[in-house]
């Protein structure tokens, strides 16, 4: 057990975490690295070149003439898919924090790092890149050593692309991260990080054994489900997995036992024996919080129970997404899905195509807001349409979060105008080193839930980075906005907004649909209204025949029989006349700006 190193790699967004991991694999000449981001293994990790997913290897170094085995996790750096990171560090004893040393220390390099620092993770601070021309290795040293009160000669200088310093790295692993704790003899405790499913096998289930041991063919059982299976095969993640007739305490690896339905495994359960189980399942980490709602409908609605089913299969995969059937007046049955950020919608959505071959329409997101009735009642409330009458209710609150934003001060000005349109307050700023300045927000969560982090970019050209955690519910003036087509409210168009906003929203949404929506055989009005007040009015113009095409010379009362026979028919289109709204009207609606 002394012998054995888990680790992972954690980083702001860009920083250089899968290139590290390359080399790494390369030096212990575990695989011959093909191309870049071996460990990113879906297509749209390649195409993004970001981490979605965390990823288990094993590795084996030798150091001073002895054999080591590292577990190395890769981890995402995306602020969306911090639920992830903050599984592998569960499963691990220590943590290489990557800074950039182009960038210095970034808003995600502060919070993956306080997370990793909760769990008492031993902390190895390398600088990479410092082969480019930009690199300022001197200054982020003194922001490391700020940040986390290490020594100068602890940060190692690295650059992952020319393989500079990984030896060190690999060095310092073996020294300074301790061998996971934990009795070999104990009865059976092992953490559940991860799970996967294959259409051969079933489930796969990672995990990592805390205490005891685990060999092919044992009888096991979940804690939390209280479910029990054979070991089918249990081995150690490589490249591929490699099947082991035992695994001991402190090992990272994989179960197969042959389980076919997806609620039966749960990421953060213990695996224990049946004969001899042990008195109480692992702390395993607190379940995600979702933090942006939207409806998913299938396109055709014979595929529901085909979608329940892919959703499933996804959430083994990515524990964060929570979803609840729901059903729309417009888009039939379907699904209310949580996520935890704009970038995981969109991920979640394209995996659903690519991986299950689902087509879907995704509503406009939004956040939970809690509504309060006259009598005191509190309910949650996750889509517009869910909202009580208006007479009925006396308040509502809207989650609000605490965000922390780090850039270099010539961009301070934007930003503040950015984060006060949006309804923030500002909490107070301090200064890292030099230029570089910390502004911490308060913001309405729904006003970030768009577009924000688009702008933030954008107005400080990708300097400034982003992060931010919940903070609870405050009062706000917030209504419900309705679109409404020739009088009927198309439900799945229907947002909560605030009061200063609505008007301006309303009219835009309205002119944005009049582009989008198809010109019929009749006149559509579209109208936004918040309760009976209609607030913005666009009407889209019907599409005529010319009758009277075929009159030439005679009696005009010729042309009018014919003009009132083609008013009475488009009257009565009108009434029986139904508009379709498509799908990109839906998402127009997401990017008005």
């Amino acid at each position: 057990m002394d012998k054995i190193r888990n680790f992972c790699i954690i980083a702001h967004i860009d920083h250089g975490k899968s290139t590290l991991a390359d080399r790494l694999l390369e030096y212990t000449h575990t695989i011959a690295v093909t191309e870049g981001q071996m460990l990113d293994d879906m297509d749209l990790e390649k195409e993004r070149g970001i981490t979605i997913k965390s990823h288990a290897i094993q590795m084996e170094y030798e150091y001073k003439g002895e054999k080591y085995i590292l577990n190395l996790i890769d981890t995402p750096g995306h602020v969306d898919f911090s639920y992830e990171v903050s599984r592998s560090i569960a499963a691990c004893e220590g943590a290489i924090l990557v800074v950039d040393a182009t960038q210095g220390v970034q808003a995600q390099t502060i919070s993956n790092l306080y997370m990793a620092i909760e769990h008492d993770l031993e902390i190895i601070p390398v600088i990479n890149k410092c082969d480019m021309q930009s690199a300022m290795p001197d200054e982020v040293e003194d922001e490391i050593v700020d940040l986390i009160g290490c020594r100068r000669e602890e940060i190692i200088r690295a650059s992952a692309r020319t393989g500079m310093g990984i030896e060190e790295i690999l060095n310092a692993i073996v020294e300074r991260i301790p061998h996971p704790e934990g009795d070999p003899d104990a009865p059976l405790q092992a953490l559940i990080f991860d799970s996967v499913f294959n259409s051969f096998r079933g489930i796969i289930a990672y995990f990592k054994i805390e205490n005891g041991c685990i060999r092919k063919g044992d009888k096991v059982k979940f804690f939390n489900t209280g479910k029990e299976y054979d070991a089918d095969d249990v081995g150690v993640l490589k490249m591929d997995m490699v099947s082991r007739d035992v695994m001991t305490t402190g090992d990272v690896g994989y179960i197969i036992s042959g389980i076919k339905t997806s609620t039966e495994v749960k990421v953060g359960d213990t695996i224990t024996h049946v004969a001899r189980p042990c008195e109480k399942a692992i702390d395993g980490f607190e379940e995600s919080k979702p933090m942006v709602f939207a409806g998913v409908y299938p396109i055709d609605p014979e595929e529901y129970e085909d979608l329940r089913a892919s959703l499933e299969k996804l959430q083994l995969n990515d524990a964060s997404i929570s979803f609840f059937p729901e059903s729309s007046a417009a888009l039939g049955f379907g699904f209310r899905c949580g996520f935890l950020g704009l970038l995981h919608m969109e991920i979640v959505q394209e995996r659903l195509d690519r991986e299950f071959d689902m087509s879907v329409i995704t509503t406009v997101p939004n956040v939970s807001y809690m509504v309060y009735d006259k009598q005191g009642n509190a309910i949650e409330v996750h889509n517009p349409s869910g909202m009580p009458d208006l007479t009925l209710i006396d308040h509502i609150e809207e989650p609000f979060i605490d965000a922390s934003i780090i850039t270099t001060t010539e961009y301070i000005g934007p930003i503040m105008t950015l984060c006060l349109d949006k309804r923030g307050e500002l909490v107070k700023q301090q200064f890292i080193t030099g230029n570089r300045v910390e502004i911490f927000f308060r913001l309405p969560l729904g006003e970030i839930v768009i577009d924000f982090y688009d702008k933030l970019k954008s107005i400080s050209k990708g300097y400034a980075s982003f992060d931010y955690h919940a903070s609870g519910y405050r009062p706000s003036k917030l209504i419900k906005l309705d679109i409404l087509l020739n009088g009927e409210p198309v439900d799945a168009l229907s947002t909560l907004t605030h009061v200063d906003n609505a008007y301006d929203l309303g009219r835009r949404m309205c002119e944005k649909l009049k582009e989008l929506i198809p010109r019929q055989q009749f006149d559509i009005a579209i109208q936004a209204a918040i309760g009976a007040k209609i607030i913005a009015r666009e009407t889209i113009k019907q599409v005529r025949k010319d009758v009277t095409a075929k009159c030439y010379g005679g009696d005009v009362s010729r042309k009018r029989k014919l003009l009132e026979k083609q008013k009475k028919g488009k009257k009565r289109m009108k009434q029986i006349g139904n508009v379709e709204v498509p799908q990109k009207a839906f998402l127009a609606v997401l990017k008005l700006d």
